[in-house]
């Protein structure tokens, strides 16, 4: 058989900017959702609101990377609790829907009455706002890229840096116009401009959970490059999957030609996957005509 080497999730680099984002959220949260009340700007609450979101999805991104560093393996965890990242960032997904439907909801209810909402505290607010999540975005945007953990919490800070560009719109032409609608209107532009990142998000950790192959990765094609490996006759029962983002496993059997040097294949066929499909962690067992025979008898 043959293994790759060792994996450190890509989230786990990024801990002090996790940290950083968290305080900078969850000391603005109280300023914004106590504004809102008070107010009883929806705009603000459903900028609020995805801030407790933020919080909660922050700390959900955070604590996941901190368990999946701290867990060691064991004979029941052998790949650790990397996954808890993949299962915080489905939770950012099931948030954000929530939050959304609730503002859309609220916003057609309120398009019959629109409350007095003003302006003035709504726009101060939305420029400290403003500010806290430029800052918190910026400190995960690179880390968005690399580890889908990591852009769960990036999009719930990117919906809300767009919130406080709505309510900051909203309380402006409150202040200026007196436009009742404005707020209303704000806050299901925000709501429907977060709908497809959160399905985007949600899909790719079903993917992942459902472990079905990388979207990157060709599985027939990887097949057809192993089998056309020397010494190789066939390969079969073949597994890609992702264990967390950036960490992407296989495994295959090759049906190799009596007399070949076993040893040489593996060392081929784990470059193979190295170089050409990014996959580092290969399982690969080579065997003979009879028991490749054997492993097509299973019916699962």
């Amino acid at each position: 058989m043959g293994h790759g080497h060792g994996h450190t999730s890509a989230a786990g680099r990024y801990v002090a900017p996790l940290t950083a984002a968290f305080a900078i959220t969850a000391t603005f949260m109280v300023v914004e959702v106590a504004t809102g009340l008070a107010t009883s700007s929806l705009a603000l609450i459903s900028d609020g609101a995805h801030m407790i979101t933020d919080v909660v999805g922050v700390g959900l991104a955070l604590a996941a990377i901190l368990a999946a560093k701290r867990a060691r393996r064991s004979p029941d965890r052998t790949f650790g609790l990397y996954r808890a990242e993949v299962l915080a960032a489905l939770a950012n997904a099931v948030l954000l829907f929530g939050v959304a439907a609730y503002v859309v909801i609220e916003a057609v209810r309120r398009f019959g009455d629109p409350p007095d909402v003003p302006g003035r505290p709504v726009v101060i607010v939305a420029l400290l706002g403003l500010a806290a999540n430029l800052a918190a975005f910026l400190l995960l945007r690179k880390g968005s890229t690399e580890s889908l953990n990591i852009r769960g919490a990036y999009l719930e800070v990117l919906a809300d840096l767009v919130g406080s560009v709505g309510v900051l719109i909203s309380g402006a032409v409150t202040l200026l116009f007196g436009w009742r609608w404005a707020d209303p209107v704000l806050g299901v532009a925000i709501g429907l401009f977060v709908l497809p990142r959160t399905w985007t998000l949600a899909r790719r950790s079903l993917r992942i959970l459902f472990q079905h192959a990388p979207e990157r990765v060709d599985v027939d094609a990887l097949t057809k490059a192993l089998c056309a490996l020397p010494d190789v006759r066939e390969v079969h029962d073949v597994h890609v999957w992702t264990l967390t983002s950036g960490m992407e496993v296989a495994s295959a059997h090759l049906t190799v030609r009596s007399g070949s040097d076993q040893d040489e294949i593996l060392r081929t066929a784990r470059t193979v996957l190295a170089d050409e499909y990014q996959i580092e962690h290969a399982t690969l067992q080579v065997e003979s005509d009879q028991a490749a025979a054997s492993c097509h008898e299973l019916h699962w």
